[in-house]
């Protein structure tokens, strides 16, 4: 049985069809309209709706390049159900290669917005009434802020087994069991009874393969996991996802000159030494032990820092000690059949 054709801001998708549609956002102070550019893929057999969506935090570019990949893959050719990617949220942070709005609001703090409140408010009413509104399932794309570096990793609600269960199939190096933030989409999302993922990966303003591709599989596995594609092959995963409840960002006892010994994915115990701190002579060097045995999953990139910054991002994991955590990465999805011939290099 054929679903029926999806309307969607004045447009009608007939099933088994995709179309691209720029939904009006906002008149910059010139009058250049602003746009978001919706893709629907709409499959000719009904069934769940699941939103994906990247860059709503202007600066965290990774998620546009992993739904340009996403839409391009063949498991979708028999999409059952409705998906709808936005690569691009924040238009405005994306433009200016920053995380925030024109009026330096944030985005992921102004949900469920407001239809006649700020600029962020009425962006976030309207993603939340166009596309959240209309879907089951979302998966949110983020990478670290600026300066930082987070392992690729998938941030859940605690309170949903489904959440859960489509974190594990997934398959992340690590699935983050998180309280809401009010006003972030996720919390938003919650009051309305829908699950999001959060996917966390990489740098702001950088592209990093490995976790380009652990996004683009995943997805892939979580759609299949919901019954909206059938096909297995190339998008299997050689991990296997460890779950921490709670973790702990290792501030810098004082300023100086930073050397890390650890990076994300190491396996680190509590009270090891995974980094020194000395001033630029050298003279005077304090050393930087783990509060806590699990895995770092996010560190800064900044050599040179203050006393107080954030320095190692540490979950806390319970299980046996592993010799490398999860820093061998790139080479279990090396020669991944999905990605031979779309590398960004």
């Amino acid at each position: 049985m054929n679903q029926p054709p999806l309307e969607f801001a004045g447009h009608i998708i007939a099933p088994g069809t995709r179309a691209k549609i720029e939904l009006p956002v906002a008149l910059l102070s010139d009058h250049t309209p602003v746009t978001m550019t919706v893709m629907i893929i709409h499959g000719k057999k009904p069934g769940p709706a699941v939103f994906v969506s990247g860059a709503i935090h202007g600066d965290e570019i990774i998620g546009v390049e992993i739904i340009r990949r996403l839409v391009r893959a063949k498991q979708l050719n028999t999409l059952t159900g409705t998906l709808i990617c936005v690569p691009i949220v924040n238009a405005f942070g994306f433009i200016n290669h920053t995380r925030y709005l024109p009026d330096r609001r944030d985005l992921n703090r102004s949900f469920p917005g407001a239809a006649k409140g700020s600029l962020a408010a009425r962006l976030a009413k309207l993603f939340m009434t166009e596309i959240v509104a209309r879907c089951e399932v979302g998966i949110d794309l983020h990478s670290a802020a600026e300066h930082r570096v987070n392992l690729p990793q998938i941030r859940i609600d605690g309170g949903s087994k489904k959440a859960m269960e489509l974190a594990k199939a997934f398959a992340p190096p690590v699935i983050m069991v998180s309280k809401l933030r009010e006003g972030s989409l996720r919390h938003a999302a919650r009051e309305q009874g829908k699950d999001v993922l959060v996917y966390e990966c990489g740098e702001a303003l950088r592209f990093d393969e490995t976790a380009l591709r652990i996004g683009v599989t995943g997805i892939l596995r979580v759609l299949r996991e919901i019954g909206m594609i059938r096909q297995a092959k190339g998008i299997g995963s050689p991990l296997t996802s460890d779950v921490s409840q709670l973790s702990e960002w290792m501030r810098a006892p004082m300023g100086g000159v930073l050397r890390a010994f650890k990076t994300i994915g190491a396996w680190v115990e509590e009270g090891e030494v995974i980094a020194a701190l000395s001033d630029p002579l050298g003279d005077g060097e304090v050393e930087v032990q783990s509060s806590t045995t699990g895995i770092i999953i996010g560190r800064t990139m900044l050599p040179i820092v203050n006393e107080g910054d954030a320095l190692f991002h540490i979950a806390e994991i319970v299980r046996p000690k592993t010799e490398d955590g999860h820093t061998g990465l790139e080479q279990a999805f090396e020669g991944h059949p999905l990605f031979d011939e779309d590398e960004i290099l």
